[in-house]
């Protein structure tokens, strides 16, 4: 039987991956084949990146374009926290759909289905299988095929840290890899580094803990696959992160800057809004208002805390469209001075949205900069040749035609392209 798992490590960056941190990940490398110019997607976060892994696609055809971003609702631009369980399907009353392509859940509904894992945000998991194909178990809530609510274990009790993913591992293994309804697709989806890196400087000691404990529960998983795979199993597997991280060397306000500029009526007004993704920014600017564009981008390119700054004639070239009034999308400046404990690769941020924390000098992603555009990525199994590298370059869209090629599923309109091929 053909089958594929997606072991994601969130936030683990590739010159992270060494002998000391990360021996089980050392130890697959020479068993797999690795992608040494492996990158993520804009913004560099963990909802976006779901929402092409799950598609095949770039935004501007899934048409998720942020960890927050905006809808047009009802003539207004209205800002959302795509984080939110009830995201997704807001998204479709409003816009008549959830992701606008079709995920792998849904393609391979009918060859054995698939079963997504999740220890991160709810929009993140939900992005996975956002119209009920499959089943996806998150602590938010877990269902089934049709949305419907799954009884007995509903992962409710995991929480986002490295004890709540070692739980959920130890679920996937025995339900997903060796129980008895051997799903074609398996997706893990685990908390750590990612959270600790969020909480804590990059190179501190409880962010390489945290990342030493990713990789042990990821040996956890590799010995399930492996006794899998014994059993006559036909097994691809990838493990990769989502993103890398960069140290927050300064946390700006935008929209209050936009403000004090006179492009913004004020905090509160919706003719221009700034949706905060980490380290990168989009700036929506309502239709009625559009004069103003040019001045808004003439603006953010003159800012020093603004690094590359795309409008509406280049946003193609980060696979991004001018949806809902889109009409900025910044990448925060950076650069490549090491922090406190010796780690490189320092970034302004967006100020987040109310409530969430300003995390001056620790990890933060979502812009184009070097080291959170450097995630890691192994295959193991089918056609990839064990202890090879690759350095052309990879990125998180060609996860689902790989795991798609491999399952026999045929596919067209997707981003990506099957790495099998080269």
């Amino acid at each position: 039987m053909r089958r594929a798992f997606l072991i994601v490590l969130d936030g683990l960056r590739r010159d992270m991956v060494t002998p000391e941190l990360t021996p089980t990940l050392m130890r697959l490398r020479e068993r797999a084949e690795a992608f040494d110019a492996h990158r993520s997607v804009f913004p560099s976060a963990t909802r976006v990146v779901s929402s092409c892994v799950s598609t095949g696609c770039y935004p501007a055809k899934h048409e998720l374009a942020g960890n927050t971003m905006v809808l047009i609702e009802d003539g207004r631009l209205v800002a959302h926290d795509v984080g939110h369980p009830g995201f997704l399907q807001h998204k479709r009353k409003v816009t008549g759909r959830t992701l606008a392509r079709p995920t792998m859940a849904e393609r391979v509904a009918g060859i054995g289905g698939a079963a997504i894992y999740s220890n991160v945000s709810p929009g993140a998991a939900y992005a996975h299988d956002p119209d009920g194909h499959g089943t996806v178990f998150h602590r938010a809530g877990s269902f089934g095929p049709g949305r419907r609510p799954v009884t007995g274990w509903t992962a409710d009790r995991i929480t986002a840290d490295a004890k709540g993913d070692r739980e959920l591992a130890e679920r996937f293994v025995a339900d997903c890899v060796l129980g008895a309804a051997k799903p074609a697709l398996g997706v893990l989806w685990l908390a750590e580094p990612d959270s600790s890196s969020h909480a804590y400087p990059l190179g501190s000691e409880a962010q390489l803990e945290a990342i030493r404990s990713a990789d042990a529960t990821l040996a956890l998983v590799l010995e399930g696959i492996a006794t899998a795979r014994g059993q006559g199993d036909d097994i691809l597997t990838l493990v990769a992160s989502d993103h890398g991280h960069q140290t927050v060397k300064g946390v700006i306000d935008v929209d209050a800057e936009l403000v004090k500029a006179g492009l913004k009526a004020s905090m509160e007004s919706g003719d221009v809004v700034a949706a905060s993704n980490g380290t990168s920014v989009l700036v929506y600017v309502h239709p009625d208002h559009a004069a103003r564009t040019a001045e808004i981008g003439a603006f953010l390119r003159s800012q020093p805390w603004a690094g590359e700054t795309l409008g509406v004639d280049r946003m193609h070239e980060i696979g991004q469209a001018p949806l809902h009034g889109l009409a900025f999308a910044v990448s925060m400046a950076a650069d490549e001075d090491a922090n406190a404990h010796g780690i490189p690769g320092r970034s302004f941020a967006a100020k987040p949205a109310a409530g969430k924390p300003d995390r001056m000098n620790c990890g933060q992603h979502g812009g184009l900069a070097r080291y959170e555009q450097s995630p890691f990525l192994m295959i193991a199994g089918g056609t990839f040749a064990a202890g090879t590298s690759r350095s052309t370059p990879t990125s998180a869209v060609d996860l689902a035609p790989t795991v798609l090629t491999h399952l026999g599923v045929t596919f067209d309109g997707l981003d990506g392209r099957a790495l099998q091929t080269g």
